[in-house]
Order: structure tokens, then sequence, then C-alpha cells
């Protein structure tokens, strides 16, 4: 790999005494510009890992860094100036928007923090949305007004406003109706052809990473139990878990590994 944009180091963390491990040990590299899916079950650590990468919540142990800035450092200036660099988009397109904010103002609130003056925000909020293929006037109406997709194409645009190199996708189609998903998958591939993004894309569905991912990390009870490239993994996975994944998607057959 000739670059690494995001690196986690030895990442653990559980929630009090007598609770199991939610995270053990995890370790994982993000290049510029690729795509890594992080798979697994309910309980299997991905929304926590999700979290931690954002820089939402600190690990017990293990570090997170960006470009070399480890997100939960002591340099408060570094942290938010990289900050503005990690974006996210989560499962629920509704409830990731303020309903009380038109789309504008929901869009150009990340701008805040970069110190743009309005001809400014106006400008990037203009140039993200017709990113998602959304029309200039969206920034006049409320959520409510807009479809599941649509509001999930307003929070990418959100998402993209401050020009990041890294998308984090927690669940961002499952909501979502089926005729939708490939929508919104498509437009993310595109994007970060585009734009040269790279992303974490986490999900439960082996199918929507195979989709989007160039590598994989499977996660089972905290712990990464596979990793590789994604054609390799669903080719030839070497971990039942895995193989159970596989198993599930309809039409697909998987050889096991050695």
């Amino acid at each position: 790999m000739s670059a690494i944009l995001l690196e986690a180091a030895g990442l653990t963390r559980s929630y009090g005494s007598g609770q199991p491990t939610v995270l053990s040990g995890i370790d994982l590299v993000v290049a510029p510009g690729e795509t890594l899916g992080i798979i697994g079950g309910s309980g299997s650590g991905k929304s926590t890992l999700a979290r931690i990468l954002m820089g939402l919540e600190p690990p017990d142990s293990g570090t997170v860094t960006f470009r070399g800035t480890d997100l939960f450092g002591t340099d408060r200036n570094a942290i938010r100036a990289v900050r503005t660099q990690i974006q996210a988009v989560f499962q629920d397109p509704y409830g990731s928007l303020d309903p009380r904010l038109r789309i504008g103002s929901t869009v150009a609130e990340p701008l805040l923090a970069l110190g743009l003056d309005r001809a400014a925000r106006r400008e990037r909020v203009r140039e993200a949305l017709e990113a998602v293929s959304l029309p200039a006037d969206a920034v006049r109406h409320y959520p409510h007004e807009f479809s599941g997709g649509q509001r999930q194409r307003i929070a990418i645009a959100r998402a993209l406003v401050t020009r990041p190199a890294l998308l984090i996708a927690d669940e961002p189609v499952s909501a979502l109706d089926v005729s939708v998903q490939a929508q919104v998958l498509n437009l993310l591939l595109e994007l970060r052809r585009r734009l040269d993004l790279a992303y974490v894309f986490i999900s439960h569905d082996l199918g929507v990473i195979r989709h989007v991912a160039q590598r994989v990390l499977v996660l089972d009870a905290g712990r990464i139990v596979e990793q590789g490239d994604a054609e390799q993994v669903m080719r030839a996975p070497r971990h039942e878990v895995t193989r159970r994944l596989i198993a599930a998607l309809p039409g697909t057959r998987a050889t096991s590994g050695p």
C-alpha cells in the first residue's frame, strides 16, 4: 500500500466491569481513494468501531491516526482540522437530518467550523447538492418533503460539503427500499471515482460490501476473523463466520478455504 490515510492500531473497547469486550485488538489501514468494507452480524462490534474511527468515542486502548494526527491526542487544533476531513453517513436518512432546518442550513452546518463567509458557504452547498444530483432549490425545503432515497442523498451532500478525504458510511442503505439501494450505492461509487474519496463502508450485508469494497474485514465478537481482497474472500472464505455470511446471499456459492 503506497500511502496510509487512516490507521487504527490495537483498538480495544468495553463498557464496564463484567461486560463483554466489544472490540479487541483491532488493526486496520485505509489508503487514499480506497474502500475498506467492514462486515459483521449484530453484536460484532462494527458500529462501535465506526464511532471510534469517526473520533466520536475513545477506545480503552489503542490509537487512531489520520494522516499522522492522533484523533484522541492533545493537539486540539490539529484534531479539529483533521475532523473536517473525515465525514460520516449514517443508516437513518431521516433521523440524521434536523426536521426543523431547511436543507440549505443542514448541508451548510459542517462549514461553520471552516470560517467561510456566507457566499462561500452558499457555493459549497450548491456544489454538494449538484454532486448528489439534487436541484439547487432543495435548499428551501425541509427533510419531510423528500423521499428516503433523496434524504440519504442530502445526508451525503452534507458529508461532502467540507471536501473530505474519507467518508465513514455506517449501514448507509439498509433503511432504504431495495429499489433505491442500488441507486445510492452507485452514487457513492461514482463520487469515489470523481472526488478520489476513501470509504470505510460498514454493513451486515456482504452483498453490499462486495459491490463497493476493494478490501474486506470480517468482525465477529469484537475480533477480526478474516480480512483480505474482497473478491478473494468471496471466492475462498477461510472462516466459518464468513462462510455463513456468504451462504446467506441469494444464489451465491463459495469454496471453503484451506
